[in-house]
């Protein structure tokens, strides 16, 4: 009897897991929740499930022949969206310490490499490696491994965001597109941690014949490449604050605008945690 007890328990604790899993584009898109109904999915005024918007760092170089799995890995997330009630935003940040060693990637950045440096510190860690994917700003794992990273992005969805409204607006340059960004609704924030407003544009269908280094003679495809990222502003630290702003995207030569797309996400300096998130295409 005990052990029939202890079958029934198991099985309803899976369900319950398994059920707490679940979970229109006009002027303005909405791209976040702000509100979830625990135990069951949000739906939309179509009808659809509601995704909630989870940003995925990969930090990556094409001279790191332990790399490309990880590319594969963030590929599939950003193709296939495999997680009911999450929506992946790819961010894939090349750093540029592994540019010496053979060949330079041509989508690096010390940028990058300094803001993995930032994780490092925020994470009590002493160095950085490659690959090495960060799930919403808090959860860090080796870049390939494809289980953990179904997990961390299925916990993700899970958490409150707010709502992120995005649209195009008029600019007077050709080499730029403008952004309107709204975010209201924040969920409760870390005293004295001050939420950043970041951008991110980046661009997929992107590919490289690698002719030296550790992946000389392959060709590697890439998704969700950071072409720039840029601070917005800070969220004022006062009740119900609200986050509204304006910019111009720049679209430099070479990049192909029907891949590019706006990534805006709001994110705690010191925890790192990501507090809004939202994409919209250019």
């Amino acid at each position: 009897m005990k052990k029939l007890l202890a079958i029934v328990f198991v099985v309803m604790a899976l369900a319950a897991a398994a059920f707490a899993d679940l979970s229109g584009r006009g002027m303005w898109e909405v791209v976040g929740t702000s509100k979830k109904t625990e135990g069951a999915p949000a739906v939309g005024a179509d009808g659809k499930t509601k995704r909630t918007p989870v940003v995925v760092e990969l930090f990556t170089s094409e001279g790191c022949s332990s790399c490309p799995p990880a590319d594969a890995v963030l590929a599939r997330l950003d193709g296939t969206q495999p997680v009911e009630g999450a929506e992946v935003l790819a961010l894939a940040m090349h750093v540029d310490y592994w540019n010496h060693l053979g060949w330079a990637d041509p989508f690096s950045s010390a940028e990058f490499s300094r803001r993995q440096g930032e994780y490092a510190a925020a994470y009590g860690k002493e160095g950085v490696y490659t690959p090495q994917m960060i799930v919403d700003g808090v959860r860090e794992f080796a870049g390939g491994r494809e289980g953990v990273a179904l997990e961390a992005v299925a916990r993700a969805a899970r958490e409150p965001k707010s709502e992120v409204l995005l649209a195009l607006t008029p600019t007077q340059s050709d080499g730029a597109v403008g952004i309107s960004v709204r975010i209201e609704n924040f969920p409760k924030q870390t005293e004295g941690d001050p939420v950043h407003v970041l951008l991110a544009v980046t661009e997929g269908g992107l590919s490289t014949d690698v002719a030296r280094g550790e992946n000389s003679g392959r060709k590697l495809a890439h998704v969700g490449v950071v072409r720039v990222i840029k601070q917005l502003g800070v969220l004022p630290e006062t009740r119900g604050a609200r986050f509204r702003a304006e910019t111009a995207v720049p679209v430099e030569k070479g990049w192909r605008r029907e891949n590019l797309r706006a990534v805006v996400f709001a994110q705690e300096r010191g925890t790192r945690r990501v507090l809004a998130a939202g994409s919209l295409k250019l």
